[in-house]
């Protein structure tokens, strides 16, 4: 199988690539013959924008238990409520997620574990963009490393042995996709020469309102790299999509005022719609298979990672990720469950 690390680094310039994924690219839909009854997936930030969307195809392809991960209990239940309508048959429950707070993320991690007896699909699409450098006070860092990076990939660690235990025999491995972006193949990383790169990404005098949240998606490239040497696609496929630029999300919610019609603008005249943005999150989680184990994928394809993974610096840098990451989630002994996966 020949996968995102095996692939040379593109060398494509920025703005084509961007071309051809929002232009170019012809939607791919699961076979007319999928059928996902008997089946569990979970969403998080399903309430709203493409995690309503996944939501949304996945229960048209007769999904029968789906688990919305919300961090408002309201909004959750009135994205249920329409949804148990549309799909009357299918069991909706909303269960709650912060993703700014480690204790929500391992009480969501611990629920999951006691109260469902088979997932076969999670759907990592919670996030924010903010453009104010914001700390979480519980944690000290900045709010999207936070939520798209850090409490991102712990919710992906505490989940790997739930997903490896609950396989059902006989049943493909579970698919666990984080949706990404192609923006993380045009960043660098800003003062990677410091001590500490997460004190670097918490400096304000490096946060930039622009480059911050395509930042955490490059991170995530990082990390994946290093986790599929400890989860087998026998187990469990992680992979990473992108959706490419969609109009009509909740992602610009804190853009401020100008620039954000500014995006809505543009959106609608190039902008995927959200049907066809989640399209690809489906494909990655449904469609896809083994191949698409540690893999980013874009446009429906696997696609190389960000060029910089693949030099000697990048190998230093995703390296001392790797380290900084698993340090700051020792709480949760995450050294000791990706040793327990890989055994």
């Amino acid at each position: 199988m020949v996968g995102s690390k095996d692939l040379p680094p593109s060398t494509t310039r920025f703005a084509s690539i961007f071309f051809h994924n929002q232009f170019r690219a012809k939607p791919q839909w699961p076979s007319p013959d999928t059928n996902l009854s008997g089946k569990t997936a979970i969403i998080t930030g399903g309430n709203s924008g493409l995690g309503y969307e996944s939501a949304l195809l996945l229960l048209d392809l007769k999904l029968s238990h789906l688990v919305l991960a919300v961090r408002s209990q309201e909004k959750g239940q009135t994205a249920a409520t329409k949804l148990r309508e549309r799909f009357p048959k299918a069991k909706i429950e909303v269960w709650l997620l912060d993703m700014s707070s480690y204790n929500s993320i391992q009480t969501f991690a611990r629920q999951v574990e006691n109260l469902l007896p088979r997932i076969d699909y999670v759907l990592l699409n919670a996030g924010v963009r903010k453009v104010d450098f914001t700390i979480i006070e519980s944690t000290g860092h900045e709010e999207n490393l936070q939520v798209n990076y850090l409490s991102t990939m712990l919710l992906v660690v505490l989940l790997l042995p739930i997903l490896k235990a609950k396989r059902v025999l006989g049943a493909a491995p579970a698919h666990l996709t984080i949706v990404n972006s192609m923006l993380s193949l045009g960043v660098t990383i800003p003062n990677k020469n410091g001590i500490s790169l997460f004190q670097s990404f918490d400096n304000p005098r490096n946060f930039s309102a622009v480059q911050q949240y395509n930042l955490t998606k490059l991170l995530a490239h990082m990390f994946l790299w290093n986790l599929v040497d400890y989860v087998s696609a026998d187990d469990i496929i992680v992979n990473l999509a992108d959706p490419a630029f969609v109009k009509g999300t909740d992602l610009l919610r804190e853009v401020p005022g100008p620039v954000r019609m500014g995006m809505r603008a543009w959106g609608a005249i190039a902008g995927r719609s959200p049907q066809v943005g989640a399209s690809c999150l489906i494909d990655a989680m449904v469609s896809k298979g083994k191949e698409s184990h540690g893999c980013f994928l874009m446009s429906w394809e696997i696609h190389p990672f960000a060029a910089m993974l693949y030099t000697p610096e990048g190998n230093v840098l995703r390296q001392r990720l790797w380290e900084e990451t698993l340090t700051e989630l020792d709480f949760a002994e995450v050294r000791t469950i990706l040793e327990s996966m890989r055994a």
